[in-house]
């Protein structure tokens, strides 16, 4: 949380949600981020080139970002690999439970006032904060 700053967040926010009203706006699309990588699995013909352009440009602009100047996070995983896989797992199966992660719902469905994401962004932020306590504080991890 070194290089964290209000203007860094603002900015940050701006971006996601500018990205997240453009891509409905043009393409008709929630900018869910599980969906849109969930639909590359079982791709269907003629809705394949947004979804990788999207992902593609997810990935591209950390790098562009430094290209142009810009300090990367240094960025360090302190749990064994066997955490952050089951970890990872794990979240991918709430997120296909809850057809969407936070992405979409917190960030596009409750921007569309969607009651069923303002529950679902409820229930992710609960369980975090309670996934955290238990592996922080009761196991040690």
């Amino acid at each position: 949380m070194d290089q964290f700053t209000p203007l860094s967040a603002l900015l940050g926010g701006l971006l996601i949600g500018a990205s997240a009203a453009l891509l409905i706006v043009m393409n008709g699309r929630v900018a869910g981020i599980s969906g849109i990588l969930g639909g590359l699995l079982r791709p269907v013909r003629n809705d394949i080139g947004w979804r990788i352009s999207f992902i593609a440009g997810l990935c591209a602009a950390p790098m562009i970002y430094a290209a142009l100047g810009g300090v990367l996070p240094n960025v360090e995983f302190t749990a064994p690999m066997s955490v952050l896989t089951a970890a990872g797992l794990i979240v991918g199966f709430g997120t296909r439970l809850g057809a969407g992660c936070t992405s979409g719902h917190g960030v596009c469905g409750i921007a569309r006032l969607s009651p069923r994401s303002i529950v679902a962004t409820l229930v992710f932020m609960t369980t975090a904060v309670a996934t955290v306590f238990v592996t922080r504080h009761v196991m040690g991890l």
